[in-house]
């Protein structure tokens, strides 16, 4: 929100416009909602310091159009992905259980996102817009580091 300093409050006045920024940067598919040939969203990591995969963010609802790229090329996960075991919920802060499907993090995808972050998670959903066949795993920014772009 922006008012300047010398500003003052005026009741029934709109003075305050809440400007919300969003940027475009990368995480890894880990999970998805929906099944493997037709995702609904994608479930999203990145790494830390440790090579574990941390969740980050769930991506809005995707176009059917939008989820034909990921589907063909998903894969689901075998033992040992860094989430099994993990219970997702519906929504931020929410406790209502979310049914996932886990996949090999092996896809990146750019996203938009707003920058309102909570220990390392984005509350609100990213938006996806297009995978990075051209960036490696590796290359997306470390878990925590906010919404700078992969260096791939």
């Amino acid at each position: 929100m922006i008012r300047g300093s010398g500003q003052r409050y005026l009741p029934g006045v709109r003075a305050l416009y809440k400007v919300r920024r969003r940027d475009t940067t990368e995480a890894v598919v880990g999970a998805i909602t929906g099944t493997v040939r037709r995702p609904q969203t994608l479930v999203l990591g990145r790494l830390d310091q440790t090579g574990t995969l941390r969740l980050v963010g769930r991506s809005t609802p995707l176009r059917p159009d939008a989820a034909r790229d990921p589907a063909e090329r998903l894969t689901p996960a075998g033992p040992g992905h860094s989430w099994e075991g993990v219970r997702f919920t519906t929504s931020w802060g929410s406790r209502t259980p979310l049914d996932v499907v886990l996949v090999e993090p092996q896809l990146v995808a750019e996203i938009t996102v707003d920058t309102a972050q909570e220990h390392g998670e984005w509350r609100h959903p990213v938006c996806f817009a297009r995978l990075r066949l051209d960036v490696a795993v590796t290359d997306v920014p470390p878990f925590g580091a906010g919404a700078e772009p992969a260096s791939g």
